[in-house]
């Protein structure tokens, strides 16, 4: 209903289950999923997972409610764009959609908020120094902020392919995957305050 209110986007189909949402993307690609967690027969994690190895452009948010934290971690490594709680209202999902159709990530502040406690009660290890530069913690923060490489690269005057290298470069420092596996990083390194 939230989708179908807004301007810029539509719903083009409906899985109840894994299996039914594998079989409608081989129909037709769409720009954008929003995946549950739970889901019968096939969870959002594996139906995330297998997406994303046929269409490895594919943009996925996944929904979640409280409690899913402990899933975060492996749809990080799925390669989902963004994550939402059941709960969000009408502006937060207006925002989310916008921000990964752009080619940003998103995640539910309250989900993040949620995550760093948990990632404080699970870990009393003191962290060290960064691997990261100054500017690479400047793009770091602006990745976990949302923006896309081009708008990085305007913010901070500096060329796209600038902006790719010094996030290739995070990525590898780090041992990091993708954007989401970053915000994740720079959360529990303290990189960044929420």
């Amino acid at each position: 209903m939230l989708i179908d209110a807004l301007d810029l986007f539509e719903v083009t189909g409906e899985a109840s289950n894994g299996h039914e949402f594998l079989k409608l993307l081989d129909e037709g690609k769409p720009d954008l999923v929003m995946l549950d967690i739970a889901m019968p027969e096939m969870d959002g994690i594996e139906a995330a997972r297998l997406a994303l190895v046929k269409y490895p452009d594919l943009k996925i948010i996944t929904i979640s409610m409280y409690g899913d934290e402990g899933y975060y971690f492996k749809m990080v490594d799925a390669g989902v764009k963004g994550f939402l709680l059941k709960n969000s209202d009408f502006t937060e999902v207006k925002t989310a959609l916008e921000t990964v159709v752009e080619g940003g990530s998103y995640f539910s502040r309250e989900l993040l908020m949620n995550l760093v406690t948990s990632l404080k009660s699970s870990t009393n290890k003191v962290t060290l120094e960064s691997p990261l530069s100054e500017r690479e913690k400047e793009i770091l923060l602006l990745i976990c902020k949302g923006m896309s490489t081009q708008k990085i690269a305007t913010a901070l005057s500096l060329s796209k392919r600038t902006v790719d290298s010094h996030r290739a470069n995070i990525l590898s420092k780090t041992n990091c995957r993708n954007t989401a596996s970053l915000v994740a990083y720079a959360i529990k390194e303290k990189l960044v305050a929420l």
